[in-house]
């Protein structure tokens, strides 16, 4: 996901609410210009018939490809899926507001957080090396050079 924060608050996001665009929720979602726009095209599709079946893909946007967008879109909740038919649907915004608050209330609370339990599976050690040369055939080379 490529959000600029910068460009959700307050100030830039009033001159954004003027004229809001699909531009700008695709670019959210993808920084590859033709992703974007593919994704982009499949939103206002739905939006302007208020429901879009695969049949009913525009013919420039291969069905497997539309398909995976819009699954990606049920995914993260822009659209819903049912009766085999997309549509909008609005389970997103209601969610985000929650995790800027749950991330606002982590901010000011003072508590000790242990991470090694939290994350009881995680590996917290340095991985090996895989490749390249070995430690002790640099220090090999380096005593030969000296000589």
């Amino acid at each position: 996901m490529a959000i600029k924060y910068w460009e959700f608050e307050d100030a830039p996001l009033k001159d954004k609410m003027k004229s809001p665009n699909v531009k700008e929720i695709a670019k959210i979602f993808f920084d590859n210009e033709t992703e974007a726009y593919r994704f982009g095209r499949l939103l206002l599709e739905v939006k302007k018939g208020g429901r879009l079946r695969l049949k009913d893909i525009p013919s420039e946007i291969p069905i497997a490809t539309a398909k995976r967008y819009l699954d990606y879109a049920v995914q993260i909740g822009l659209i819903k899926h049912e009766a085999n038919a997309y549509e909008l649907t609005d389970r997103y915004s209601h969610p985000l507001r929650n995790i800027a608050t749950y991330i606002k209330a982590w901010m000011d609370s003072s508590a000790e957080e242990d991470l090694e339990a939290e994350f009881a599976n995680a590996r917290m050690e340095k991985q090996r090396k895989r490749g390249g040369r070995m430690q002790s055939d640099a220090a090999d080379d380096a005593t030969a050079n000296r000589l």
